[in-house]
């Protein structure tokens, strides 16, 4: 079966933009139910592809998460170019990482990381979770079973281990930077996150120097809790968040 790649999204309305990051692995379908709900709202939300994202599992071991930064630059200066100068950045699991690099790299209104990893759940559930994607991937492709053993094989390779190592030096980059960041903050934190050491939300609001900054457990969601259970009570507490800020506009 051809799968159909997913694309970047622009929803235009109005003068205020957020910023729509997906995780690892994932593509602009993790942040697309969030963007129609603040879009239904008045916000311009725009939402990339890194490369390498949103393909073959083959394509990933392709890139770098400086790569994949700088599609998050080029998204936030794309946004820029369109005409909004206040812009506002939500992102899942990675793109919860993003966006706090976002908050101590560029001017942005406001954050709201989801499910960002300051520690992950053990030394292996990164490897283990990338395995899983690639092997559901090539099941959905309809590959018989021999042929996904011998692709997984040759997926599971130096270049596999050394993008995780590289996943793991952003983690440490960005922990090591939160205290740079004085914009309002929204975190949010699933509380059955199967990937995600969920003190890691503790971690970032003690640490970021923003006045004002909030902290948020849902009970009944997992890791991507933008496509969970408690997602639309989860639009509404960023719709609240993003409508509290201080816009010119």
């Amino acid at each position: 079966m051809k799968i159909v790649a997913p694309k970047p999204f622009t929803f235009h309305r109005g003068p205020r933009a957020v910023l729509l990051l997906h995780g690892f692995t994932g593509n602009s379908a993790d942040v697309r139910m969030l963007g129609r709900a603040l879009e239904k709202h008045g916000y311009t939300c725009h939402a990339p592809i890194y490369r390498g994202h949103g393909k073959t599992p083959e394509e990933l071991l392709k890139y770098t998460p400086d790569d994949w930064w700088e599609d998050v630059v080029q998204a936030y200066d794309d946004l820029k170019n369109m005409g909004h100068d206040e812009i506002a950045v939500a992102g899942l699991s990675l793109g919860g990482l993003f966006s706090l690099k976002l908050g101590y790299s560029k001017p942005v209104k406001g954050i709201v990381p989801m499910c960002a990893p300051m520690y992950f759940k053990n030394k292996d559930v990164l490897y283990q979770g990338v395995l899983q994607f690639a092997r559901e991937f090539k099941e959905k492709e309809g590959k018989t079973k021999d042929q996904i053993e011998k692709e997984m094989s040759a997926f599971d390779s130096k270049e596999l281990q050394q993008l995780l190592k590289e996943n793991e030096q952003l983690v440490d980059e960005v922990k090591k930077n939160i205290d740079m960041i004085y914009a309002p903050i929204f975190i949010v934190q699933a509380k059955n996150d199967q990937m995600v050491n969920i003190d890691s939300a503790k971690i970032i609001y003690n640490e970021v120097e923003s006045t004002e900054k909030s902290i948020k457990m849902y009970e009944e969601s997992g890791h991507v809790i933008t496509l969970d259970k408690e997602r639309e009570q989860l639009h509404e507490d960023v719709l609240q968040f993003l409508n509290s800020l201080d816009w010119k506009e």
